[in-house]
C-alpha cells in the first residue's frame, strides 16, 4: 500500500520543462523526428493545412518536401507522380499528362492547391496548382 494523491492524473499541472530536459530530449529523439518536425514546422511558416487533418474531397492547401518523383505511363495518358511530405503523412500529386515538370525533383519544397481525394487510402490531388517554395539560406 502505498500513498495515493487525492488529485486526479488529469487535473495535474505538468511542471516548465527545464533547459536541461529539453536537451535531453533533443539528444534522443532520432534524425526522422526532427525531419518531421522542421517540416511540420515550415508547414504553419507557410499557412498549409496539415495533410493529417485533410478530410476527403476537401479542397486544401498543403506544404511538403517531395520524396519520390514517378512516370506512371498508360496506354492512353501518362501521369506523373510526386509524393511530397510534410512530417505529418505523405500525399500524392499527379499530374495527367506530363511526363516531367520543369524544377520538381526530390528534396524539394512545394506549396500545392487543389482537391484531395483518397485514392487507395492516399491522401492525392489530381493536376494541383503548385509553386516551388525557395530554400532560405
Amino acid at each position: 500500500m502505498g500513498i495515493e494523491s487525492t488529485t486526479p492524473i488529469s487535473a495535474r499541472r505538468e511542471e516548465p520543462r527545464g533547459m536541461f530536459a529539453k536537451l535531453a530530449d533533443r539528444l534522443t529523439r532520432s534524425s526522422k523526428e526532427d525531419e518531421a518536425q522542421e517540416l511540420r514546422a515550415e508547414t504553419d511558416r507557410q499557412g498549409a493545412t496539415p495533410i493529417c487533418d485533410i478530410a476527403n474531397r476537401e479542397k486544401a492547401d498543403v506544404c511538403g518536401t517531395v520524396r519520390s518523383v514517378t512516370l506512371r505511363p498508360r496506354a492512353d495518358v501518362p501521369a506523373l507522380v510526386v509524393e511530397i511530405y510534410d512530417g505529418s503523412r505523405p500525399l500524392h500529386l499527379v499530374w495527367l499528362g506530363r511526363r516531367e515538370i520543369a524544377g520538381i525533383q526530390v528534396g524539394v519544397q512545394l506549396k500545392a492547391s487543389g482537391r484531395v481525394s483518397y485514392y487507395r487510402g492516399i491522401p492525392t490531388m489530381f493536376n494541383p496548382f503548385y509553386t516551388i517554395v525557395p530554400t532560405s539560406g
